[in-house]
């Protein structure tokens, strides 16, 4: 932002030089990345008048100019196609410096003497895009009121430097000469001038000239009107196009002008509509989409139901926030004038700027939010000023659409917190002082102080954001360093994270590889799955912006990914596939964030079989001390009937594993048997114990007996053990299946199952009658609760 000192000062009695303010300024946040000065070069230029012009003897498109400089009257040759008798023109001096170190001397043209150079504005130093149409291609024309012979440089407003500021995005407020002057104000511990905006006449009322506001979308808080009636179209006065220019503004009339003055002085974007021109009251509201409109810059541009316009009732009179539109410019015919200030949807704006890739000063302020107070500010100092240079009157009334001035935001401070986060012993008194001198009200609480925060400083929310301004106003430094405070961390792993490496490292030592997968998957995986209607895993999360159909929602289970892994790996011929990964599942929870279960999943093929993967998982359990181990015949979807358990920890559920269902394999593109598990490992960590409980090697004998039963098919061997467990006694050491038999003398729903039982007593060597008397006992409750029948015992 360019901030003009000259203007500054309207705000700021402040008596420094321009590297002072640059430099203390910057100190407290208002970074200036240049000054500039577009005089510097420029000397012995002044104002003069054209008194006569004469044709050129020997030129057609060259004339004569006598010209009164005040003090005597020289003659210049020019061929600006601009002149006449009486314009009153800046003037090069012989022996003058122009912009970029031009020098002008007297000479001849053509054979007639000429005393100096009649000057355009880009000759003075100033860029083509702030320079007014009319004057770009020839001599600048100043108002006949200005004083013969002045230094140009004091009519210009050029002797004064001009800042170049980067505003940061958090601070729209800033992006105005107000906005800058209270930051100066506060830096400088300054008195703040404010404009006072008073009315000398009114007359009539606006209800006389248009009808109420009507908004009809919710992107527009506030939308403020006012009218001018007995419009002079005309030059600005000279003052307010030196602000305009020196601030990067072109100068256009009057009207459009002080519209402009105001959205540079108060950061406030307003408009004017030449009210003859308009069809009914003004109505705001979301555009249609392929809706047309032509903008000022004499554009046609294509509307989307996303962006906010400004219409009356049969035409698009302004894109909202951006540009106005052509149809309802103010022209050198406008009589009565409709001011508008508005607030909008800082988003809205920010994305319509965007996509019409059109950027104003009304939208670099709107994207980044407006103050909603200013609309009726900015335009009522508008017609303040139009009354003020006499450009038009004053229609009395409004319309406003607020219903309700915003609620005022008080934040506290704590005097304790605030020393201690800045590193300085402040008084209440001098923090009170400091927030003050940013027009931040204050009352003194117990242990502290009540921030009230003024509208435009939206970006301040919290505590430490008032610790923030403290600081910056104070000085960051004048804060003495002191040394470092505070108890030592030391980093390490979290618990789940050690012992994922523990299991890992098992893994890896049984030959499986670690795989890594998206979390974002495709759910058409899930008919691949073969999973029922309203499986819980169908339950999925759908992301609102997918990279394509593909990751469109959150994986509820890491079984699809795993067959994805080994399709591909068997698709390109590698013989043996293992592997496990390590990942989360999105689990959907009403009115919150997902949650996110820690799974581990296991798949392999042409690696081992079932009983080899149950080893597996019992002894990665073993490793972190968790026993009580059940497996129970299940039937899931995705593996194979008859060859899938669930698999428990007391009562408590950790997952499943098995074979997968050969449906499952062909819809994957898998020729081979494959095995899976998924394992939730969030529960896995809640069971496993960091201790193991070490028994020394037993001193006394081990007692085996071997059995054989015939029993149904669907019971399980776990279900054997459970009772082998409970009437063995403390003597029963372990309980191993070892065969199990289906075929040739075996009935076509039965299946022989054989296993072993070992018995061992810590203080003695157990003798025959003792194990015979458990071993019948068990024997006896299998025969009675499953009907099964001996084949052979010993």
């Amino acid at each position: 932002m360019l901030l003009p000192i000259k203007w500054l000062k309207n705000y700021v009695n402040i008596n420094k030089k321009p590297i002072e303010i640059a430099n203390k300024l910057s100190s407290t946040g208002s970074h200036v990345e240049s000054i500039n000065n577009f005089a510097e070069d420029i000397e012995k230029v002044v104002v003069g008048k054209i008194v006569e012009i004469t044709k050129h003897p020997d030129a057609d498109k060259l004339v004569v100019c006598k010209i009164d400089v005040g003090n005597e009257t020289l003659q210049i040759v020019t061929g600006a196609p601009n002149v006449f008798e009486g314009a009153v023109v800046p003037v090069a001096l012989d022996g003058s410096t122009l912009a970029n170190d031009v020098h002008i001397k007297k000479g001849e043209l053509r054979g007639v003497e000429s005393n100096g150079m009649l000057c355009s504005l880009e000759e003075l130093g100033y860029a083509q895009s702030v320079i007014p149409k009319e004057a770009r291609d020839g001599i600048y024309i100043f108002s006949s009121d200005t004083k013969i012979g002045a230094d140009v440089k004091d009519i210009l407003d050029l002797n004064d430097e001009v800042l170049d500021i980067e505003i940061t995005p958090n601070r729209p407020d800033c992006l105005s000469i107000i906005g800058m002057s209270r930051e100066t104000a506060a830096t400088f511990d300054l008195p703040l001038i404010e404009p006072k905006i008073e009315f000398k006449n009114e007359t009539e009322n606006i209800t006389d000239f248009i009808g109420e506001t009507v908004v009809e979308t919710k992107k527009c808080s506030r939308f403020y009107t006012k009218v001018l009636t007995d419009v002079k179209i005309e030059d600005s006065p000279q003052w307010i196009k030196n602000y305009l220019m020196l601030a990067g503004v072109r100068p256009v009339n009057n009207i459009v002008d002080l519209t402009n003055f105001v959205m540079l002085e108060y950061g406030q974007p307003l408009h004017a509509y030449d009210l003859d021109k308009l069809d009914g009251n003004i109505i705001v509201r979301d555009a249609k989409d392929g809706e047309i409109i032509k903008t000022l810059d004499e554009e046609e541009r294509s509307l989307t139901a996303e962006d906010i316009v400004i219409t009356d009732r049969s035409r698009v009179l302004g894109v909202a926030g951006v540009m106005g539109g052509f149809d309802s410019e103010v022209t050198k015919d406008t009589k009565r004038v409709l001011l508008e200030g508005a607030s909008f949807e800082k988003r809205s704006i920010r994305l319509t700027s965007k996509r019409l890739g059109l950027r104003t000063e009304a939208s670099a302020r709107f994207e980044k939010g407006v103050d909603i107070t200013l609309p009726k500010i900015a335009v009522n100092r508008v017609a303040a000023l139009a009354e003020e240079i006499g450009a038009a009157n004053i229609v009395g009334g409004n319309y406003d659409t607020l219903k309700e001035e915003p609620k005022e935001k008080e934040i506290k401070l704590r005097l304790e917190k605030a020393n201690s986060l800045i590193g300085h012993e402040f008084t209440i008194e001098e923090i009170e002082n400091i927030l003050n001198r940013l027009m931040i009200e204050t009352k003194t609480v117990e242990g502290g102080l009540v921030a009230k925060v003024p509208p435009y400083r939206g970006d301040l929310e919290i505590e430490a954001d008032l610790f923030e301004e403290v600081a910056r106003l104070y000085g960051f430094e004048n804060i003495e360093p002191k040394p470092l405070f505070g108890g030592l961390t030391k980093g390490d792993r979290p618990r789940f994270r050690n012992l994922e490496i523990k299991v890992k490292e098992i893994l890896k030592a049984y030959g499986y590889s670690e795989f890594m997968s998206y979390s974002f998957i495709s759910p058409s995986v899930f008919d691949k799955l073969n999973l029922e209607e309203g499986s819980d895993l169908l339950d999925f999360i759908k992301i609102l912006n997918p990279l394509g159909e593909e990751y469109s929602v959150m994986r509820t289970t890491l079984i699809s990914n795993m067959l994805e892994i080994l399709y591909k790996n068997y698709s390109r011929s590698n013989e043996v596939c293992s592997g496990f990964e390590f990942g989360n599942t999105f689990i959907k929870q009403e009115g919150s964030l997902p949650k996110e279960v820690l799974k581990l999943c296991i798949g392999s093929y042409n690696h081992g079989d079932f009983y080899d993967l149950k080893d597996m998982i019992v002894n990665i359990l073993w490793s972190l001390s968790i026993e009580d181990l059940k497996f129970i015949r299940t039937e899931v979807p995705y593996l194979h009937p008859g060859r899938a358990c669930d698999l428990y920890a007391g009562e408590i559920y950790l997952g499943s594993f098995g074979e997968v269902n050969p449906i499952v394999l062909k819809n994957f593109g898998i020729k081979n048997r494959c095995l899976v598990g998924e394992l939730n490992f969030d529960k896995i960590v809640e069971l496993a114990s960091d201790n193991r409980v070490y028994k020394p090697l037993p001193k006394f004998p081990a007692m085996k007996r071997d059995f054989a039963f015939v029993i149904d098919r669907d019971i399980d061997a776990g279900q054997l053990e459970e009772v082998a467990r409970e009437n063995g006694s403390e003597l029963l050491e372990d309980f191993k299946v070892f065969d199990v038999y289906t075929g040739e003398g075996i009935d076509d729903d039965k299946k022989s199952i054989a296993f072993s039982l070992t018995f061992r007593a810590e203080d003695r060597t157990l003798t025959d009658q003792e194990v015979e008397k458990v071993s019948e006992k068990v024997v006896e409750e299998i025969e009675k609760q499953f009907d099964g029948k001996l084949r052979s015992g010993k």
